[in-house]
């Protein structure tokens, strides 16, 4: 199924920008919307199945309990926040976690929640919570691309499992294209490090240690979801329906997507230890180079710091030749010193 641009979408948009409940039937022959009040007549039909839409807000608790029954653990973890993937099993329905990533500023990076509570006859998305400076489109992405699919007739889903299936091929394509973008500006990085000057290394290398925090980032959130997965296939005796059949396919795509965050992350890591090296050997050289003018200057400046004591009674002051004599004892001392400093590699 193809991503497809937001500006696509405009009916999805509408109708979450009237209402923050949407409600669904799905068919073999289709899907159609319906409201919130139509929910109940909805879930007792037996020729599709209900999908319901909705943000982690208060509204969202009476339709969980109420028209889906979920007890309390599920419901604190569908309006909570959850800051890893995971999944929890009920007699009724199975509760999955699942975390989007979306760039902020100064390499920050945004977790989009996104839960699924999937029973055999029903499949409930919640958004959230999310953060205020967070667009309402970034967080209903996944689920937008999956209805825009679904009304286009290339998507035809005929379970609920089907269904969160696609929705969990889209978070991992989400967390794929946050790589690649990441892979670009690892690129551009790359090519600064080649080209510096060194002369500003401290912008540089915020930037690339900025951009070693997003991967690191998505590629834990890539791995956990691979765990969740994982362990679906393990509950899948436990789970409703179908709901464990597709989670190898799932796990197989978010271990692809760790597997591309790594790759990534290495290479960054590669760059940024190739940068640091230059910067520690061009330190090193000049520090080499200033100890070498230590040494230079530092019988001169023993001698300077005694001549320049008021004493009445050098020598130098009543011979004509004591101040040159002096200059070149100077000059054979630092010859000396040169010449050492050559033969043991310094310059």
């Amino acid at each position: 199924m193809e991503q497809t641009e937001r500006a696509d979408w405009p009916s999805y948009w509408g109708a979450w920008s009237a209402d923050a409940v949407d409600v669904r039937f799905l068919t073999k022959a289709g899907a159609t919307v319906h409201t919130a009040d139509e929910l109940p007549a909805l879930l007792q039909r037996e020729d599709g199945f209900v999908w319901v839409d909705l943000l982690a807000t208060e509204e969202a608790a009476p339709v969980l309990t109420e028209a889906f029954g979920c007890r309390p653990a599920a419901l604190r973890v569908c309006l909570e926040r959850n800051h890893i993937p995971q999944v929890q099993t009920f007699p009724e329905h199975v509760v999955l976690v699942l975390l989007v990533p979306e760039r902020g500023d100064a390499g920050h990076v945004h977790l989009l929640e996104l839960d699924q509570v999937i029973s055999e006859r029903a499949i409930v998305t919640v958004h959230g919570p999310l953060n205020p400076v967070v667009p309402l489109e970034a967080a209903l992405t996944e689920t937008a691309t999956v209805w825009h699919a679904v009304e286009t007739g290339k998507l035809v889903p005929h379970s609920p499992a089907e269904l969160s299936h696609a929705i969990g091929s889209a978070v991992a394509r989400r967390q794929q294209a946050f790589v690649s973008g990441m892979a670009g500006l690892v690129a551009e990085l790359e090519s600064s490090v080649m080209g510096s000057d060194f002369r500003t290394p401290e912008t540089l290398l915020d930037e690339l240690f900025l951009l070693r925090h997003e991967l690191l980032v998505v590629r834990t959130m890539a791995e956990q979801c691979h765990h969740v997965f994982g362990r679906v296939q393990a509950l899948t005796d436990q789970l409703p329906g179908d709901a464990g059949r597709f989670a190898a396919d799932l796990a197989d795509q978010f271990h692809r997507v760790r597997s591309m965050a790594d790759g990534e992350k290495d290479f960054l890591f590669g760059v940024l230890e190739f940068y640091q090296s230059r910067i520690s050997t061009k330190m090193t050289i000049a520090s080499e180079r200033l100890a070498v003018l230590a040494v230079l200057t530092l019988p001169i400046t023993a001698i300077a710091s005694i001549y320049g004591m008021n004493f009445e009674h050098m020598p130098e002051l009543t011979k004509e030749w004591g101040y040159p004599a002096t200059l070149c004892v100077m000059a054979v001392i630092v010859t000396i010193l040169l010449r050492w400093a050559k033969r043991q590699g310094w310059w």
